[in-house]
């Protein structure tokens, strides 16, 4: 089954652009192209796509309002959210996780990374990019030590050691084809070890999966 695609971005340049990189991908479709939030929700109701590409800057309705939107609307609760955006800093991270996003990558990634973030999202999963993921643990290396869990998480325990392995991997911002290629497995193998660890430890997506790694010390924080 087709990937259906709605692209929201107020540059018709960039929209064009997007298009092009994705109508090469023969499981990719875009379904419509949307400028601002209100256009966003409209189609999305009309179009039900399988992924929303959605930039956070935008006039009238910008990108944290759209996905707002799109998580409150029950029609549209299976539709999956993937930021493409310029700024990738910690704020704008962190709080687009927080609303519900699905995935977020940079506007000057290649284009191999962006067609797999689509798909990884559009599977269930979620995507972060390298410098997506540096924000999340910048940010969570800024919150007080009183909030952190020094006992690590109860669920780590029961992680594998694969598994164990693959969650540093993920926290330190590498893909599921990046952590294939290093530790000689398939992607398929990769993604079975990333959805049993997500399991164990209770959580819904790779984010979780990095903020459990930072505040458990299982990677070291980057320095202020």
């Amino acid at each position: 089954m087709d990937i259906r695609v709605l692209l929201v971005d107020d540059q018709e340049v960039v929209r064009s652009s997007l298009r092009e990189l994705i109508e090469v991908e023969g499981d990719i479709v875009v379904v419509g192209e949307a400028a601002n939030g209100d256009e966003a929700l409209v189609m999305a109701r009309a179009l039900t796509p399988t992924v929303m590409v959605v930039d956070l800057r935008m006039p009238r309705r910008d990108g944290l309002w759209t996905i707002r939107a799109i998580r409150g609307d029950e029609l549209l609760a299976d539709t999956r959210i993937l930021v493409l955006t310029t700024f990738e800093n910690d704020e704008n991270v962190v709080t687009a996780l927080r609303e519900g996003a699905n995935g977020f990558v940079g506007k000057t990634a290649p284009t191999e990374l962006f067609v797999e973030a689509i798909r990884t999202v559009a599977s269930g999963a979620s995507w972060l990019s390298t410098t997506a993921a540096t924000s999340v643990v910048q940010y969570l290396n800024s919150v007080p030590d009183r909030t952190r869990d020094a006992a690590g998480h109860p669920g780590i325990a029961t992680l594998t050691g694969r598994e164990l392995e693959i969650v540093k991997l993920v926290a330190a911002g590498m893909t599921n084809e990046q952590i294939a290629e290093q530790l000689t497995i398939s992607r398929f193998t990769v993604k079975t070890h990333v959805n049993r660890a997500m399991a164990k430890l209770g959580v819904p997506d790779r984010a979780g999966l990095v903020s459990i790694a930072y505040r458990s010390g299982l990677v070291a924080a980057p320095p202020r």
